[in-house]
């Protein structure tokens, strides 16, 4: 692993202080990475944006719903870009649940309790006056000459079949022209010419509404795109309604899981606030009546690979943000993910199983143990609930669980519900529950025709002629739990507990033994 420090200082020397540096930015998340061997890995061979890149990355860390092969691996720093000699791209940051748990200091297992503990002790952000902003210290502005966004930042293309480049990782900041809230989202971004990307919005989205509100109005929409940001604002960005309900800013769980307020500077071009430790901040507007086609320069037909795993068709009409001015750290790090790898399940899943979980344990304390957005689903369409019986009542509350889940995440497809003796978090193990503990016609609960998502390919006319749109789905509860009343003969073998370490101790660390 090469841990060098080629750039701006941006890892300290010392592993030691580096793993209880305070995160407050992205690079000191890298500095913090840095010191725990396996977790970061920079190179300084040249590679192309254009789907070289997330080929790479795809065999090293992207793992998720990624077309195999791929795993898990380090967070990765690529220092040499191709056609960008003063650019650097960030890969992975938040791909693997380990890596999070160090980001946020959780261990992972707690990562579901310590969000919902987040949200409910929400620090709003802050404006603050500083003389020279971090995301401000290089600037340019659309009106100069030469400016092009195809040429200053190297935003990546996924496939060899994506609409065009993408910023994967832009966090949308945007405010309500009527009530003056302002709402954080990260959305699908892709760059259409020297000043202009298109942008996607999934139905509901709060800044969408934003900008019907203003479009209305015959007004552009304001908004500040966020990159290379304290993983704490990415994944706190990520909580969705009713969790975080219209007039609810995202910044605020931040705040929560740092215990200090997110610090935002007024932009240079437009009337919106940026984030003051951004690496790379994208001002502009959302054009009033303006649409595009979202593969427009390429006619691939295809627009990037989401979550699912699939490449999703490009959008026909989509709205247009135009850029008024880049602004970045010196030395700027563009961050950015694969689609549908595990960073994915990361962003998407933790706040999913945090918003599961309060509701949950309001509803039924003590009653639920754990849930897991499974990877499988992307951090949105599979869950596994882990209960704990204490007679036959619960065998129902347990199905209960599983309803009252679907209610809370409306993207949510399947819910497996398993007992206190499964790991939910081992696939193994949860799929011998569903082996041993399951009956097809019995165990399993449909709910058809409800809202799901429109970027599951599944959830279509065309696939199931009873669904009455797309991302409508029937979804299902598989419960794979023993009756409360034969208990005993779903009783696992009980193995003596014996400290391994003294035998192999290369193999295992006190962490994870305490863990198990």
């Amino acid at each position: 692993m090469n841990q060098s420090v080629p750039h701006d200082q941006l890892l300290p020397t010392d592993a030691a202080q580096g793993k209880h540096t305070e995160v407050d930015d992205l690079r000191s998340a890298l500095a913090r990475l840095a010191a725990h061997p396996g977790q970061f890995h920079e190179t300084d061979r040249e590679v192309d944006p254009k789907a070289e890149l997330a080929g790479v990355y795809k065999r090293i860390g992207a793992g998720g719903t990624v077309a195999r092969p791929t795993r898990l691996g380090p967070a990765m720093m690529f220092n040499t870009i191709k056609g960008f000699p003063d650019s650097r791209v960030l890969v992975g940051l938040m791909a693997s649940r380990e890596r999070v748990g160090l980001l946020l200091d959780t261990p992972p297992h707690r990562l579901t309790q310590r969000m919902g503990e987040a949200v409910k002790n929400a620090i709003a952000p802050v404006v603050v006056d500083m003389p020279e902003p971090p995301c401000q210290e290089v600037v340019h502005l659309a009106s100069e000459p030469g400016f092009d966004l195809r040429t200053l930042l190297p935003a990546p293309t996924n496939t060899e079949t994506d609409a065009g480049p993408f910023f994967c990782l832009g966090l949308v900041l945007g405010t309500d022209p009527d009530e003056g809230h302002s709402d954080v989202t990260i959305h699908r971004l892709c760059v259409q010419g020297r000043d202009e990307l298109s942008i996607f919005f999934a139905p509901g989205r709060h800044i969408d509404q934003f900008r019907q509100k203003a479009e209305a109005r015959g007004e552009a929409l304001p908004v500040s795109i966020n990159m290379g940001l304290d993983p704490a604002i990415h994944i706190g960005a990520c909580f969705e309604a009713p969790t975080t309900p219209f007039g609810f800013d995202e910044l605020s769980i931040a705040g929560g899981l740092r215990g200090k307020p997110v610090e935002l500077v007024n932009c240079v071009s437009v009337a919106q606030k940026s984030i003051a430790r951004a690496e790379i901040v994208i001002e502009g507007e959302i054009l009033p009546d303006v649409r595009v086609v979202e593969d427009q320069n390429t006619h691939t037909g295809h627009a990037m690979p989401e979550f699912p795993g699939y490449n999703g068709p490009a959008n026909p009409s989509l709205p247009v943000i135009k850029v008024k001015a880049v602004t970045m750290r010196r030395g700027a790090i563009l961050q950015t993910l694969v689609g549908p790898g595990e960073e994915h399940t990361s962003l998407a899943g933790i706040p999913t199983e945090a918003s599961i979980y309060n509701a949950l344990d309001a509803a039924m304390p003590g009653f639920v143990s754990q849930v897991y957005a499974h990877t499988a689903g992307g951090g949105k369409l599979l869950a596994v609930i882990q209960v704990n019986k204490r007679n036959a009542f619960d065998d129902g509350r347990a199905r209960q669980a599983a309803i009252i889940a679907l209610g809370v995440y409306s993207e949510l497809k399947h819910v497996m519900v398993v007992d206190a003796d499964v790991d939910p978090f081992d696939s193994d193990d949860v799929l011998w529950a569903m082996t041993t503990r399951f009956q097809g016609d019995i165990s399993t609960m449909l709910l058809p025709k409800v809202n799901g998502h429109v970027l599951d390919p599944s959830q279509t006319p065309d696939f199931n002629p009873a669904l009455p749109a797309r991302g409508v789905t029937c979804k299902t509860v598989f419960d794979c739990t023993a009756p409360y009343a034969l208990r005993d003969e779903f009783a696992r073998a009980q193995f003596k507990d014996v400290d391994p370490r003294p035998f192999a101790p290369h193999l295992f660390d006190a962490a994870e033994i305490d863990h198990e």
